[in-house]
């Protein structure tokens, strides 16, 4: 080559290795798989050899496209360090710390992490706030600098982002009281069977029950009875008897202790999943480790 390597052309590269294709990759960095594509090409052309093999299932890396990505790899990591050092300066990360964060930690960890976080600092220290939105969602926004922080649900974690496990869910099978289910034991291929309520893809509650019963030797095998793209609208469709759902014992332990819905419990399957904190580059900003020091607090989640 004889200019400087096209970051951006590497990173939609190596986003369409992860992702399998180039309109997953393209969805993520919000471009058109048209722009991607060219992208990729005009990387090919510089380079002179091929990098993707392209089908009607997917995208995948040549050999040559192997070795490019693991030496351009360092590369993007800096590149993604510096931009989020930039972020900092223009904004004055000091007073302010945007966070995004999955559903289910959104709605019951954050407020009081941040509230905790708050009592610390006192009247002068720094804001927060907060986009709830999917997994995918929080990654997405972390990977274009939108926010600082990000927490997820997802057992899938991305590359480029640095992590920390700060806790563990279970994800609970749970029906309407007056569900046949409600107080039976059923098994991973009965549930694999049966239309449940479902959150939508992209969703780590979603991701972690599929691959839970995928690794049980039962993939799901019939379309979802509803689709939410919220916990509380899941929630409310198997409370009133829509299906059985799969939500996390976040959402559900003060119904199921109130009567309104029941567990179910499933023979030989327990589905967990991490709890974890992303940022950009190799170390947080200030704000965001203080706010993780309340969120490396064990959690324990029980019903």
């Amino acid at each position: 080559m004889d200019r400087e390597p096209d970051v951006a052309a590497l990173r939609a590269l190596a986003l369409i290795a992860e992702r399998g294709s180039i309109s997953a990759a393209s969805s993520e960095l919000r471009l058109s798989q048209q722009a991607v594509s060219l992208r990729v090409r005009s990387l090919e052309h510089e380079i002179g050899v091929p990098l993707l093999v392209r089908s009607a299932r997917g995208s995948q890396l040549t050999a040559a496209g192997e070795l490019v990505i693991g030496w351009a790899r360092p590369l993007l990591d800096a590149a993604t360090e510096f931009g989020a050092a930039v972020q900092d300066l223009r904004a004055g990360r000091e007073g302010s710390l945007r966070i995004a964060a999955s559903l289910t930690i959104a709605e019951h960890l954050l407020p009081g992490w941040i509230a905790r976080w708050r009592g610390l600092q006192g009247p002068s220290g720094a804001t927060a706030t907060l986009t709830a939105a999917n997994s995918s969602a929080v990654i997405a926004a972390l990977r274009s600098g939108e926010v600082d922080l990000g927490f997820v649900e997802t057992p899938e974690l991305p590359s480029g982002l640095t992590a920390a496990t700060v806790g563990r869910d279970r994800i609970e099978v749970v029906v309407a009281a007056s569900h046949p289910w409600a107080g039976r034991t059923v098994s991973p291929a009965e549930l694999a069977a049966t239309p449940m309520v479902h959150r939508e893809r992209g969703s780590g509650t979603r991701l972690a029950f599929e691959q839970a019963l995928a690794a049980a030797g039962h993939p799901l095998e019939v379309e979802p009875a509803a689709v939410h793209d919220t916990t509380l609208g899941a929630r409310s469709a198997v409370m009133a008897g829509v299906a059985p759902g799969a939500l996390s014992v976040l959402a559900v332990r003060d119904d199921i202790r109130g009567g309104r819905l029941a567990r179910v419990a499933v023979s030989g399957l327990e589905i967990t999943r991490p709890l974890t904190a992303l940022w950009r580059g190799s170390d947080p900003t200030a704000a965001a480790q203080a706010l993780l020091d309340e969120a490396l607090r064990p959690v324990e989640p029980t019903a």
